[in-house]
């Protein structure tokens, strides 16, 4: 399943250097100038998952495959670019093929790398690219209403009902809102979602932070963790320098130079887990002697829908699905434990799968 974030900033605020780290390549251009990033680079990361590792093992698998986030790194957004500034219709085109944002803030002081506003203002900053996608939005709906309208007063049910939401959405962008805050009911999503509106998509604050705040954060960041927590979105805390730093390292040496610095872990391991988290994905394992893999599904699917990760045979011909939780996998040290335990389960179409499942499915050919 491609399910994609957006790196989305002002220029020089350290997007590049940190797409850079989160797929160990050099592939995206770290530079001190605007738009050194013309073009979206795309990159796939692993989503860190200890629990994989556990299964591998219990089961003796030969292979471990980890279930996957793409990171798009999207040129630095400028005041003025929902009228064209910075090459901003481009860049916000590439936004809109996004699932969510990953918007990095500049949470650091440097006086030899510039800032475009000649300041170091997190909100301000945030402030700007909120902005900005949401003129984009009022341009795109302003565009699209009148004809939707037209066709509602001839009678058309589809249309009344996309003419409403409309203009829910447009009285709420006018009001400064962003367009994710539209109120709307659960047989609308579908319809809200094809509207394509860019401040419709969730957002992960990334602070980019100096290397002695990499743990916890500073003042500027703690900011940025509290406008978050406001709007119901998330914030997580990285110094983009440090991860650099680490992306080049041999894995022995990671951990030597994470415990130098007082840091457990990366901190795009976070970036990933949130974004993860942000998007509403569960994972599932399969396991056996061959591989231990993790797969990717939203919250709220069924088994049938996650077999179709897998294969859309295994969708078409579902009979069943055996289920283990997680925990039980691991209290009962593998299936056959689980099984002995009667924590194995047979569960059927209408089974809404938990995060951790380890399954098996049964399906006609």
């Amino acid at each position: 399943m491609g399910f994609k974030c957006g790196i989305v900033g002002l220029p020089n605020v350290g997007k590049s250097t940190l797409f850079n780290a989160l797929t160990q390549t050099s592939a995206a251009q770290a530079a001190n100038y605007p738009f050194c990033t013309i073009e979206p680079n795309v990159g796939d990361v692993a989503v860190p998952d200890e629990r994989l590792d556990t299964l591998a093992r219990i089961a003796g698998s030969a292979q471990i495959i980890p279930t996957r986030l793409t990171f798009v790194d999207i040129a630095g957004l400028v005041k003025g670019a929902s009228k064209g500034e910075g090459l901003g219709n481009q860049f916000l085109a590439n936004i809109r093929e996004t699932d969510a944002i990953a918007h990095v803030v500049r949470c650091f002081i440097d006086d030899d790398i510039t800032h475009v506003a000649n300041k170091i203002d997190p909100l301000a900053d945030i402030e700007t690219i909120e902005t900005e996608l949401m003129l984009a939005d009022l341009d795109s709906l302003e565009k699209r209403i009148v004809n939707t309208e037209k066709k509602a007063k001839q009678g058309d049910k589809e249309s009344k009902e996309l003419f409403a939401l409309m203009d829910r959405s447009l009285k709420l962008l006018r009001d400064g809102k962003p367009a994710r805050l539209v109120e709307r009911s659960a047989e609308e999503e579908k319809m809200f979602q094809g509207l394509g509106l860019l401040s419709s998509k969730p957002v992960l604050y990334v602070c980019n932070v100096e290397e002695a705040s990499a743990d916890k954060g500073n003042a500027l960041s703690d900011k940025v963790k509290a406008f978050a927590k406001s709007e119901g979105n998330l914030a997580v805390v990285v110094s983009a320098k440090i991860e650099s730093e680490i992306a080049v390292m041999a894995a022995g040496d990671q951990k030597d130079f994470l415990d130098a610095v007082g840091l457990t872990e990366p901190g795009l391991n976070r970036v990933i887990r949130a974004g993860y988290e942000l998007l509403g994905l569960n994972t599932y394992f399969t396991v056996g002697p061959k591989e231990a893999r993790a797969w990717t599904i939203t919250r709220g699917t069924k088994a049938p829908g996650a077999a179709g990760v897998i294969h859309t045979d295994f969708e078409k011909g579902f009979i069943r699905a055996e289920t283990i939780a997680f925990d039980d996998y691991v209290s009962g040290n593998g299936e056959a434990g689980a099984k002995v335990a009667g924590k194995f389960r047979l569960e059927g179409k209408d089974y809404v799968v938990a995060d951790g499942d380890v399954m098996h499915f049964r399906f006609n050919t």
